[in-house]
């Protein structure tokens, strides 16, 4: 998914390229309103872990690999201006880095990866949570199916941006195809690792989920007992 320096044409990255700040600008705001003390860790585990994640390859079919993603799984968890700057940091770390995606195609990577996986799972995830039944197996699948529309959704974004600005001489047919067909196998993939995560940290810290805010525990009763202490009362399963 990550394009290298010279596939787009220059118009169009550069266009792109004011999108991603744009779209970054904003989620620095509303990051500042998303985290507190308590969050703002959670956001950099997450974007370690996303680092972690998309350098490790699956395979798909064909001799095509995929790798997370990860904009539907921070969103998820820290809420999506949070997540926006999650997988925009990684992207930014990788291009510097590993020259995985180049530096002049860094904001088509952003808008792709990051703004559009983030767009899309995001609504979806809150739209089915507030349906389906607040359990955590429902949350879970909530989160698979976010994460599974995301990635060919952000294939499609990358097909649109190719047909402005491709530099190759490949029939934007043929990308369309090749893009969308392989990213529907990788959203697989990527939906299994996002639901598992989220239903291991609703399972021990709900509190720490912002898009499963339903699922939160509500505070123990507390009486007042012998001596005047305080105690609290056991909750109702």
């Amino acid at each position: 998914m990550h394009a290298p320096d010279g596939f787009i044409d220059a118009p169009v990255s550069l266009a792109a390229g004011a999108v991603a700040v744009a779209g970054v600008g904003l989620a620095l705001r509303g990051a500042a309103r998303e985290l507190d003390d308590r969050t703002a860790p959670l956001a950099g585990l997450t974007a370690a872990f996303v680092f972690a994640a998309q350098m490790l390859n699956f395979p798909v079919a064909s001799g095509t690999s995929g790798h997370l993603l990860g904009g539907a799984l921070a969103a998820i968890l820290v809420g999506p201006w949070a997540g926006v700057l999650c997988v925009a940091v990684v992207l930014l770390l990788q291009a510097l880095l590993f020259a995985d995606g180049g530096l002049t195609a860094l904001g088509v990577n952003v808008v792709t990866m990051s703004l559009v996986t983030v767009a899309v799972a995001y609504p979806l995830f809150r739209a089915l949570v507030r349906v389906l039944p607040k359990t955590r197996p429902a949350a879970a699948g909530a989160s698979f199916a976010a994460a599974l529309v995301s990635v060919p959704a952000s294939a499609a974004a990358f097909t649109a941006l190719y047909a402005l600005g491709g530099t190759t001489d490949v029939p934007i047919g043929t990308v369309a195809g090749a893009m969308v067909g392989v990213h529907v196998l990788i959203g697989i993939g990527e939906a299994l690792i996002t639901a598992a995560t989220v239903s291991s940290v609703l399972a021990v810290r709900p509190d720490l989920v912002h898009g499963a805010r339903e699922l939160r525990r509500p505070p123990e009763p507390r009486t007042r007992g012998a001596g005047g202490a305080d105690r609290a009362e056991p909750s109702q399963a």
